[in-house]
């Protein structure tokens, strides 16, 4: 099991071109302070923030613009858009019986089949 994700730690996406940021869907667990991720937390820039701009061709914002521009690949603004929830998940540690999100949780993004990672934690969790 990798760090736990929690408000804060950094996600990073292949077609991103900046990182983003993960926010926890409050609940009452927290983890030295910040709130702790969770499988379902998986909602555009309510949970999982944008990467600036996205270089996938299968963001439509970012196939119309590189058309326009005779095919001179441009970045659309991204819009993350889960196809699902994270994974995998680590079942044995749960909050509020939802399994937690950690470093090597997954989400992928339906525009360009990007894979959406936590790049970054700052939280440990210590199970006993």
């Amino acid at each position: 099991m990798g760090a736990t994700a929690i408000t804060g730690s950094r996600l990073k996406c292949p077609f991103g071109v900046a990182p983003g940021v993960f926010i926890a869907t409050p609940s009452p667990v927290f983890a030295a302070g910040p709130n702790v991720g969770r499988c379902t937390d998986c909602i555009p820039f309510f949970n999982v923030s944008g990467f600036a701009l996205c270089t996938s061709l299968m963001n439509p914002i970012t196939a119309a613009q590189t058309a326009a521009a005779f095919g001179v690949l441009t970045p659309g603004t991204c819009i993350p858009t889960p196809a699902g929830t994270w994974l995998p998940i680590n079942p044995s540690v749960l909050v509020m019986g939802i399994p937690i999100l950690d470093t090597t949780s997954k989400l992928i993004c339906a525009f360009g089949g990007g894979i959406i990672e936590v790049a970054g934690s700052i939280q440990s969790v210590v199970t006993e």
